[in-house]
């Protein structure tokens, strides 16, 4: 069951960077379908490394005025999850067992944990099950936005 899908960071940020013009409007598409269907989750964790990535390390950065009225339309627009001490400890565990990257370990651990059985995301394996969370990769050939916001 498909009823939520958490997205992560780099989804989020390839809407706004204009120097990836593919990849923006293919997350734009994605976006704009999981807040209309009411699907999409992010974190607190995705709002926090938004805010850098479009402020630091996109071609193109946002002023830190833009980048904070983008976060708070977002905070308006999708649930947001809690980053909770439970999810550290989950997350360092998925570090230990199956050997993530701590910040792609949280992740996986908010969306496991909040039971969210779907990561949209291009830093997993495409089509990789972990513990009982999807990873899918949006931006990979053969993705079909509607199909996941039905």
């Amino acid at each position: 069951m498909r009823d939520r899908i958490l997205v992560d960071t780099n989804v989020l940020v390839y809407a706004y960077d204009r120097s990836e013009a593919p990849k923006q409007q293919r997350a734009v598409e994605v976006l704009d379908l999981l807040i209309a269907s009411g699907k999409g989750v992010i974190s607190t964790q995705v709002l926090s490394e938004f805010f850098n990535a479009v402020t630091r390390k996109i071609r193109m950065p946002l002023t830190i005025e833009d980048a904070m009225a983008s976060v708070e339309n977002h905070t308006r627009a999708w649930r947001v999850l809690d980053v909770t001490t439970f999810i550290i400890l989950e997350a360092i565990r998925g570090v230990r067992d199956h050997q993530l990257a701590f910040w792609d370990a949280q992740i996986w651990a908010t969306a496991r944990l909040n039971q969210v059985p779907v990561v949209l995301s291009e830093d997993f394996a495409s089509g990789r099950t972990l513990d009982g969370v999807l990873f899918v990769n949006p931006f990979a050939d053969g993705f079909e936005p509607a199909a996941w916001a039905t």
